[in-house]
């Protein structure tokens, strides 16, 4: 009878954890991610230990639109520290599923972007194809910014005027400490718990936009295109 008993209360406890996973509920031998402090740091302190936080970060998906140098900018990236980064952005009309491996960029855009990037009568003969640039060069640099984990969060973060704190949120089921930029009406939100990633950047005014920074170091793979075309060649006429 002992015996039974205690196979019961094993079964009800592995029935317990069940339920508890599903309904998204800590326990079972998993532990919440502690307290990191930043709730009682200042705000200059919180924007310093996200960007620092998301600058040693293995990879991240960041998708949404911010106003880069006045300029509207709608992306969804995947980026992996330190290596490069895949996905789609548009900006000014200009539109491109971009990957960034090692220095070289790989585009596949529209036809305003290979206009740009090639002239009007190559263009017409480059849809569908993908082109390849050195990152680091003049033409390509503003797009590879966005492939960029270190240089997006840069961009994104950086750069603001005075601080202040904003309330506390739940983002994405996170707890989340706020700080708002009064010089442009932006709002950072930053985990309150584990690493201090950031978790959302609001914008207001004439900067509305949002972008949202998930799935922090979670594996993810850079493919390289096959048969990309040379854009120095393809300027140089060759």
């Amino acid at each position: 009878m002992v015996r039974t008993m205690a196979g019961k209360a094993r079964v009800v406890g592995m029935l317990a954890c069940v339920v508890a996973l599903a309904a998204g509920l800590a326990g079972c031998g998993e532990s919440s991610p502690a307290d990191n402090g930043l709730a009682t740091n200042t705000p200059a302190q919180i924007v310093a230990a996200a960007m620092t936080a998301a600058e040693h970060a293995a990879t991240v998906h960041v998708s949404g639109s911010i106003v880069g140098r006045e300029t509207p900018i709608s992306l969804d990236m995947e980026l992996v520290g330190h290596k490069g980064g895949a996905g789609h952005v548009a900006l000014a009309g200009l539109s491109a599923e971009l990957v960034d491996v090692d220095s070289a960029l790989y585009i596949k855009g529209n036809s305003a972007l290979y206009r740009r990037l090639a002239g009007p009568t190559a263009a017409r003969l480059l849809q569908g194809r993908w082109l390849k640039g050195r990152a680091s060069s003049r033409a390509l640099e503003p797009l590879a910014a966005l492939t960029n984990l270190q240089q997006l969060v840069s961009l994104a973060l950086g750069g603001h005027g005075p601080l202040t704190r904003a309330p506390a949120a739940r983002i994405d089921g996170r707890d989340a400490v706020g700080v708002t930029d009064l010089a442009h009406g932006g709002t950072l939100y930053v985990a309150a718990t584990g690493a201090a990633y950031p978790l959302e950047l609001i914008e207001r005014g004439a900067r509305s936009g949002k972008l949202v920074f998930d799935r922090w170091n979670q594996a993810y793979e850079l493919e390289v295109p096959t048969e990309a075309l040379s854009i120095a060649q393809l300027q140089s006429g060759r």
